[in-house]
């Protein structure tokens, strides 16, 4: 299911997981503020959900990856 992302080198997993998951980083970074808004139970909005999934993702995609570990590509 997910051999797509074997075949992704790491670093190209790891620099948008940073970038995005810590983007903006003055104040607080969204990824964090989305995450204590759900938490709260103040994330309705549409623009906070597709904000919570635009940083969340390549974090997401980085776990799998790293859980997967380094496999060859099928």
């Amino acid at each position: 299911m997910f051999n797509w992302l074997d075949r992704i080198p790491m670093h190209m997993v790891v620099l948008p997981a940073l970038l995005l998951g810590l983007a903006p980083f003055v104040p607080e970074p969204h990824l964090w503020e989305k995450l204590k808004m759900l938490v709260a139970g103040t994330l309705h909005r549409p623009i906070d959900i597709f904000d919570l999934l635009l940083h969340g993702i390549p974090v997401i995609l980085l776990v799998i990856k790293v859980i997967r570990g380094e496999r060859e590509p099928e």
